[in-house]
């Protein structure tokens, strides 16, 4: 077991503003935050969304393309979906020119589906880089063996192996490849390479918290 930390004294506690405050955020994703598997009524509502909501007016979009993207500044790319290659165009300009996203890029997702392999509406199994990380001067690789990750007290506690592990020049590479921050342009990029996270414990939403708070004061 190892501990890693991501700043614990970089770590900023962000208070939920009022609700006519708050500000956009649009979010992309193939994971089961907005709608559960079933599409019903009463499925839908993530811990993760109920969270985003608190502090934030989430638009869900399906592409990141120009249009979807025009007017918005903090983007939250959840184990998305392969882009068309026009979209990562639109996707890297729309940073380079000032926006701020959140990329969960998990070379290998382990959340539980009821839905058969292949089906259009299941998560990928992997995250599908065509091209972005490296654009953007990052490498993601596989684990080399199942790991876990908790977030408590404001660090990153990696048991076994890391889920995957980012590398490259030109970013700040944080917790053993875990995190990559990376300023793009006038814009920035985070990347954290897992998603499923996300599907644990409630408090561990705290870290998406921290980053898209880290992300708005950039």
């Amino acid at each position: 077991m190892s501990a890693l930390a991501v700043g614990e004294q970089e770590r900023r506690s962000v208070a939920a503003p009022a609700a006519t405050a708050r500000p956009e955020l649009a979010l992309l994703t193939s994971l089961p935050l907005v709608f559960g598997e079933g599409f019903g009524l009463g499925g839908g509502g993530s811990v993760a969304l109920r969270r985003l909501e608190q502090r934030y007016d989430v638009v869900p979009i399906g592409v990141a393309d120009a249009p979807s993207l025009s007017g918005r500044r903090l983007l939250l790319m959840a184990h998305a979906r392969a882009q068309p290659a026009e979209a990562l165009v639109d996707l890297d300009q729309w940073v380079r020119d000032g926006g701020r996203v959140l990329l969960l890029a998990d070379p290998k997702l382990d959340w539980e589906s009821k839905r058969a392999t292949g089906d259009r509406l299941r998560p990928p199994p992997a995250f599908a880089d065509t091209g972005l990380l490296g654009h953007w001067g990052l490498t993601l690789s596989g684990p080399t063996a199942d790991g876990q990750v908790v977030l408590a007290n404001g660090e990153i506690e990696v048991v076994a192996n890391s889920p995957g592990k980012l590398s490259g020049a030109g970013c700040n590479i944080l917790a053993d490849g875990f995190v990559a921050r990376c300023r793009i342009g006038a814009g920035v990029a985070t990347v954290i390479a897992d998603a499923d996270f996300l599907n644990g414990e409630p408090h561990n939403v705290d870290l998406l918290m921290d980053e898209l708070g880290r992300l708005e004061s950039r």
